[in-house]
């Protein structure tokens, strides 16, 4: 199947990725496999039928979500803020690095250790509507969900065949040897978001105010407790590889990794930022708790506080010591 990237539109990237890099960023972890391939659905290859209409409908979904089903939905109210899925699964779910979502119809039904149970993909789907956009499940047979689930195999058939391809998952990062700092953060943040994401964390609307260009990042009208970007490193190696928007790219980011780590633990500090949800938390299994999960009990002598913005390291070092698996 065709392919819409050339290597030419990833050279030009990365020099102006570098044009905007300052010089004295350590950005040398983790760089990208160059031996893999990066791919972007070609959308003009969408078909045209009624399969074609449902992915179609899919896409507008991603990326207008508010449009169609959010607080004043055209087609129905199921989320709670003007927030779209391509806030964080960017791309309509096809960036690099970004929450990617092209492998996900392959994976599910998968388990998964925030339920403790294994999902199907309509259930994960709904997950990020009633998490992400703090709001009410779409009904599994309504045509919003049959949309989203017929987008997600569509761009599914476009690497269904391969072991890996770029970008696949987040960039992982380097876990220094202290912690997550949010006043550090602060600093940060005030240098690097507050230009679209503001001093508040309310974010920016669109001309219209019918959804935003920045989204917010805390406040009654974020993401909600539980949801990915809720946890520190979780947050982090999407920041290093997105984020400041415009001027960084998973080739050249403009954070190193300490820093993304203290702008996720700034960002997601509830003793300073209110967010939306009950107190409620996941992950019953301790054995599948992952990492950076700030609420107990766990399978290790670690502090709840240690759990979210880290030192890291000397976790990672009790688990392997056990010979068990940490999520991370």
């Amino acid at each position: 199947m065709k392919k819409t990237i050339a290597i030419i539109l990833i050279v030009q990237a990365i020099i102006l990725g570098c044009q905007q890099l300052p010089s004295n960023q350590d950005t040398s972890s983790n760089v990208p496999d160059d031996s893999l391939e990066y791919i972007i659905p070609d959308t003009s290859l969408i078909p045209r039928d009624a399969f074609g209409d449902a992915v179609r409908y899919g896409r507008n979904l991603m990326e207008k979500t508010a449009f169609f089903i959010g607080p004043k939905g055209s087609n129905g109210q199921y989320t709670r803020n003007l927030m779209a899925c391509s806030n964080c699964h960017q791309q309509a779910g096809t960036k690099p690095f970004s929450f990617n979502l092209m492998r996900s119809h392959q994976e599910y039904p998968q388990y998964r250790p925030r339920e403790d149970k294994i999902l199907t993909l309509a259930e994960r789907v709904n997950n990020c509507i009633t998490r992400p956009h703090n709001g009410r499940p779409l009904p599994y047979e309504s045509k919003e969900m049959i949309a989203f689930l017929s987008y997600l195999k569509w761009i599914n058939s476009f690497v269904i065949r391969k072991d890996r391809f770029a970008g696949e998952k987040n960039l992982q990062i380097q876990y220094p040897d202290i912690a997550a700092n949010a006043k550090t953060g602060s600093v940060l943040y005030a240098q690097h978001c507050e230009r679209c994401h503001q001093k508040k964390g309310e974010g920016l609307f669109n001309a219209d105010t019918t959804a935003y260009l920045y989204p917010p990042l805390w406040g009654d009208l974020s993401y909600r407790k539980g949801s990915s970007m809720n946890r520190v490193t979780k947050m982090a190696g999407w920041l290093k590889a997105n984020m400041p928007h415009q001027l960084a790219s998973h080739t050249n980011p403009i954070l190193s990794d300490v820093e993304a780590l203290h702008i996720a633990a700034f960002i997601n500090d509830e003793s300073i930022h209110s967010r939306p949800g009950d107190a409620t938390y996941d992950y019953p299994n301790p054995l599948t708790k992952p990492m950076d999960y700030d609420k107990g009990p766990y399978a290790d002598p670690f502090s709840e506080e240690q759990h979210k913005n880290g030192p890291f390291p000397p976790i990672i070092k009790y688990w392997e010591e056990k010979g068990q698996k940490l999520v991370k």
